[in-house]
């Protein structure tokens, strides 16, 4: 997997001081599209700008949440993490995995909009760079030709309509 810098210093000035890129990209700005995976009347998922790891995706609700257990009522956080398993299974379908991290990232600070990370770690990946290491974009982030992006989200999209348990 080849790598290149990232430049944490305009990232963390944009996550701060930018507008939330979530609702950027629900809003259609120029500049904040991704490859957007699934969508519906509630959630978006798309692939992370900036991965660390093949396939790294995103999932999201869509109104501007922050806080991950209290502004989701049990119902609505159930339904969120149903969409975030099946996102998961089918980013396994399309991309070797040994284990698959789930995690939410993000403060009031930066990044505020509640998501869920989806990070597909590859096998064969030593101990040392697994875990935290491989998730910190201070360790670079992947250079992904975007019509391998392009062309792996269409994977994503077609392995969750094949499990046919959310549509695409």
């Amino acid at each position: 997997m080849e790598r290149r810098p990232m430049d944490i210093e305009a990232y963390t000035e944009r996550t701060r001081n930018g507008p939330c890129f979530i609702c950027a990209l629900l809003a259609g700005e120029p500049g904040f599209e991704h490859e957007v995976v699934f969508e519906d009347e509630n959630h978006i998922a798309f692939f992370d700008r900036y991965p660390t790891l093949p396939g790294r995706t995103l999932v999201a609700p869509k109104p501007h949440l922050e806080h991950v257990v209290r502004d989701l009522d049990e119902a609505a956080y159930l339904r969120t993490m149903l969409v975030v398993r099946e996102v998961a299974l089918a980013v396994e379908e399309v991309f070797e995995t040994e284990r698959t991290y789930l995690l939410s990232l993000g403060s009031r600070q930066g990044n505020s909009h509640l998501h869920w990370h989806i990070a597909a770690l590859p096998p064969g990946v030593p101990y040392g760079e697994q875990q935290f290491h491989a998730l910190m974009t201070e360790n670079g982030v992947l250079d992904t030709d975007p019509a391998e992006a392009t062309a792996q989200a269409a994977r994503v999209r077609r392995a969750l309509l094949d499990r046919g348990r959310i549509t695409a």
